[in-house]
């Protein structure tokens, strides 16, 4: 792995484990299920959008942290569970659009008409109705392939398979198995970050310093859209 990827996979492992425990932190107040998630969203619309933002962006970062762990096995199945657990992480993002859609909703024309529109919905059949499968099996067979190839110690191969246990769908809240999910991918990847981040080669901070602006110019023309 070169020096940027390497810098990259490291503060990838460390930064999604970090922000899915802030989202679920700030969303842990409010009751599980999507009509009491709405419900905040209209009266607490900031806090709210912080919340799914924040799991957002974490379940987003995950997606280059396995597959640096998954380069790091070099075997069929971890290929098989890279494959299995990224279709997951797609699942899961297609799932916070329909979030972010249902919110907006919330905060625009209120709670009762974006619960009525999100019961009505809920069942229709989508792409992902059919991979959900994923987003469970991917985090077991990665687990074990990083640690049959010794990637991975036996407890942060437990802590792995705990993301299984992380609740899917549209709209939930946090609950228990929320933060031992993420307690448990935050001991199988933070200590590979770190490691990554110990044993990288130094970055070119003259591409760090161009690349920022440049990086925050491109994220605002992209609102203008």
């Amino acid at each position: 792995m070169t020096r940027e990827p390497r810098w990259i996979a490291g503060l990838a492992m460390i930064a999604a484990p970090l922000l899915l425990l802030t989202g679920m932190l700030l969303r842990l107040p409010v009751p599980f299920f999507f009509p009491h998630q709405l419900a905040a969203a209209a009266d607490h619309p900031g806090r709210m959008s912080a919340a799914y933002t924040c799991v957002l962006a974490g379940t987003l970062l995950l997606c280059p942290a396995v597959l640096a762990l998954s380069a790091r096995v070099r075997s069929g199945p971890g290929a098989l569970a890279a494959v299995l657990v990224v279709t997951g992480l797609f699942a899961r993002v297609f799932h916070a659009g329909f979030d972010q859609a249902a919110l907006a909703l919330a905060r625009h024309r209120g709670a009762g008409f974006a619960t009525a529109f999100v019961a009505d919905a809920y069942g229709d059949a989508h792409l992902f109705s059919y991979l959900s499968f994923t987003i469970l099996l991917g985090w077991p067979v990665l687990a074990f392939a990083a640690w049959r190839a010794r990637v991975l110690h036996p407890v942060q191969a437990v802590g792995l398979v705990a993301m299984a246990a992380m609740p899917l769908g549209v709209l939930k809240g946090t609950t228990v198995l929320s933060v031992v999910a993420v307690a448990g991918v935050a001991v199988a990847l933070v200590p590979e970050g770190l490691r990554l981040l110990r044993t990288a080669p130094r970055p070119d901070f003259r591409l760090v310093a161009v690349a920022v602006p440049v990086v925050g110019l491109l994220a605002y023309v992209s609102t203008l859209g």
